[in-house]
């Protein structure tokens, strides 16, 4: 018996040993180093793409969008201000993104673009009234385009008034050296009607009324308008056709209100146009309206062009070009249309913080003239500074995803999950 106790003991003793020699050697490192390479695991543990970002999924493969392989998601950065943000090099290359360091204007010269279109000269068009009341028997001008002489006929009316007015016209004849003042009153009625001498003359020689009695042209030009047809009714002083004499047109231009500043009547334009792109067409700007546009926030400038060949078409598209003796200072900041977020009230870019490494932030910038395919800042950016001018529409979205700063949320959220970012594809 107390052998069997020795024996026991001893294969006790011996347990705790090769129990000490097998644990008791690992050290406490190695467990903890077991911990920590866990944690790194779990920062790769979710992936992402790099065109779609709002895609997170546990593991590797593609994305459900665009199909591009995922990659792993960048851990949170540390050491970045509340507003700053970054990207991977390899979202920058496949969005083709772009920045630019700020720049000082110069004060030579500038030009600025502006777009319109060619329009009636609303000055040389003339509107052909009824004079008296009747029906339109017959239209001898039938689409608009056509063009007119002044006194060619246009149409035929029937009218009982007139009917009327050249019975009074033949018996006032007969009497009218016995009582040449109501002779004269009857011919200055018909003169007011705007019937020629030569129709007066023809009604009383003749001695025969006139039952459809035509209309002809008070001026000459391009039918631009039908208002009427055949068999309808009109009143004294009903509009019948407009007539727009296209010898000068006007070429009509959109500013936008930060141009209007470098705007005024009396400079000189250069205008060209898709019909003849071999050609310049200079011209003076005539009239700038003293009211915006409250929908397209632009004021119209307006141009007159000499027209006599007949060259420039109402409708055309037309191109403006206006040499700007800028007044900008050498230390005035510029940047390009390109790297501006419009929002409606405030203006914004997106400024790389770091030289190395892509981090962006949101700055809010206030804008002044917009000269020569770009802008005057007034303030939010210093010389020097560099800023997304290519694929900012881009950085804008990561941005939002990322919960920071953005062109349409001022002041951040939560960053957006790959839930939030399935929710926002539905």
């Amino acid at each position: 018996m107390k052998k069997k106790m020795i024996y026991l003991a001893l294969a006790v003793i011996a347990g705790f040993m090769v129990g000490y020699l097998i644990f008791g050697t690992t050290p406490v490192a190695d467990i903890s180093d077991g911990h920590e390479h866990g944690a790194a695991l779990k920062s790769v543990s979710m992936w992402t793409c790099s065109m779609h970002p709002q895609i997170m999924q546990p593991e590797p493969g593609d994305c459900p969008i665009c199909g591009m392989d995922l990659i792993p998601a960048e851990a949170e950065a540390d050491g970045l201000a509340k507003g700053q943000f970054k990207m991977t090099k390899n979202a920058m290359a496949l969005a083709d993104i772009r920045t630019t360091k700020v720049g000082s204007g110069s004060s030579g010269e500038n030009t600025l673009k502006l777009s319109g279109t060619i329009e009636e000269n609303e000055k040389a068009v003339a509107t052909q009234a009824s004079y008296f009341d009747g029906r339109i028997e017959k239209l001898l001008v039938n689409y608009e385009g056509e063009e007119v002489r002044n006194g060619q006929q246009l149409a035929t009316l029937y009218s009982p008034e007139l009917v009327s007015a050249q019975q009074e016209l033949i018996t006032a004849a007969r009497v009218k050296n016995s009582q040449p003042d109501l002779y004269k009153a009857v011919r200055n009625k018909l003169k007011l009607w705007k019937l020629s001498e030569k129709q007066i003359e023809q009604i009383e020689v003749s001695g025969q009324v006139l039952e459809n009695f035509p209309l002809y042209a008070n001026v000459s030009g391009t039918v631009s308008e039908i208002m009427v047809e055949a068999g309808d009714y009109v009143k004294k002083g009903s509009p019948l056709f407009k007539i727009a004499n296209l010898n000068t047109v006007w070429a009509v231009f959109d500013a936008y209100e930060n141009q209007v500043s470098l705007l005024k009547e009396g400079q000189d334009i250069e205008i060209g146009t898709k019909a003849f792109p071999n050609k310049k067409f200079a011209a003076k700007i005539s009239f700038i309206d003293p009211v915006l546009n409250s929908a397209l926030r632009t004021i119209a400038v307006r141009a007159v062009l000499e027209n006599p060949n007949g060259l420039f078409k109402p409708g055309m598209f037309v191109a403006g070009s206006l040499g700007l003796k800028s007044n900008i200072a050498d230390n005035t900041l510029m940047i390009p249309e390109s790297a501006v977020l419009w929002t409606g009230e405030r203006s914004v870019v997106y400024v790389k913080t770091d030289a190395k490494d892509p981090t962006f932030e949101m700055h809010e910038i206030t804008l002044g003239d917009a000269v020569n395919g770009g802008y005057v800042v007034l303030s939010g950016l210093e010389n020097g500074d560099e800023i997304v001018t290519h694929g900012t529409f881009t950085v804008d979205a990561a941005a939002q995803l990322k919960g920071k700063k953005s062109m349409m949320n001022e002041e951040g959220s939560k960053p957006m999950t790959g839930h939030d970012g399935h929710d926002v594809m539905k």
